[in-house]
């Protein structure tokens, strides 16, 4: 059953909704008369249930193993008879698209709740944190800062970060009715997600499907090698792939990451037959969401 991803700056309040979420989402559970609804489960999953620490935010190794932690934890509770709860920052649009895809493999909705704190309020509330030793301590000032600057909010124009809720600060709580319809569904029927080209299961023709898989991905990383190699120096730009476009990022991207984003999308792909014509749009549109 659903994924409700949780988003956030630092300190903005995710645990505090995600918990109002989960004591919605229990209760209406409780007091439904339909079984199938009655026999779901709610998991909730953050840095706390994971025995994470603020410090794993310091380095780019401890950071990216926090990510993983939280995508194995998340992957393994999906299923028929539970909500997910993901309660994280969850900042990165690549890590949000992993999560996306992960949802739609088992063919459950997902949602995206933005907590819409204002900077400023969260420095606050951090700033509070650190000098409460009784307090789940906030995020030492220069991970905070980083943390803030290298957040990509949601954009529910993207499939992966719809449909979006943003919570204001000022809300009392999350539009729980919304987030039950899009999680749930209504009139006693749970949501379902048809299956589609990211969601079928590969047919007989397997080999076929990977071969297409991996000599595609491979063509477009080719383009965009050959496009650095015609303009040594320079960094961002657009590379055409007849009518898509890859938006390089404003850093140098080596052949290293963009290898290891190749292995990341065959590793999600591969169990889920594309049609031969989305796997370009796919692999552009992870690019793109991995560059940032």
């Amino acid at each position: 059953m659903p994924l409700i991803l949780i988003s956030g700056y630092p300190s903005s309040g995710k645990t505090y909704r995600s918990n109002q979420l989960v004591d919605f989402f229990e209760t209406r559970i409780k007091a439904a008369t339909e079984p199938h609804i009655r026999s779901l489960n709610v998991i909730h999953i953050n840095d706390q249930t994971l025995g994470l620490n603020r410090d794993v935010y310091k380095e780019a190794r401890s950071e990216k193993d926090a990510r993983a932690a939280e995508y194995s934890a998340v992957k393994r509770a999906l299923g028929r008879d539970t909500v997910v709860i993901a309660d994280g920052l969850n900042y990165i649009k690549g890590f949000r698209y992993q999560l996306y895809c992960e949802a739609k493999a088992v063919q459950t909705p997902s949602c995206v709740v933005h907590i819409g704190t204002p900077i400023k309020t969260c420095r606050k509330i951090n700033a509070e944190l650190l000098k409460d030793s009784e307090q789940d301590g906030g995020y030492p000032d220069e991970i905070f800062e980083n943390l803030v600057y290298r957040y990509e909010e949601p954009n529910g124009m993207t499939r992966w970060d719809s449909p979006l809720f943003t919570v204001p600060y000022e809300d009392t709580t999350p539009p729980f009715e919304d987030i039950w319809n899009a999680s749930i569904g209504n009139e006693g029927e749970l949501k379902k997600v048809r299956p589609n080209q990211a969601t079928v299961m590969i047919p007989a023709a397997a080999s076929d499907y990977l071969y297409e898989l991996d000599k595609t991905t491979q063509e477009i990383l080719n383009a965009i090698i050959g496009w650095q190699k015609d303009h040594i120096g320079e960094v961002g730009g657009q590379v055409s792939l007849g009518s898509h476009t890859v938006e390089l990022p404003a850093s140098s991207v080596s052949l290293p990451q963009l290898q290891r984003i190749r292995r990341q999308f065959i590793s999600l792909n591969r169990q889920h037959s594309l049609a031969k014509s989305r796997i370009r749009d796919s692999f552009v549109d992870f690019l793109n969401s991995s560059f940032g």
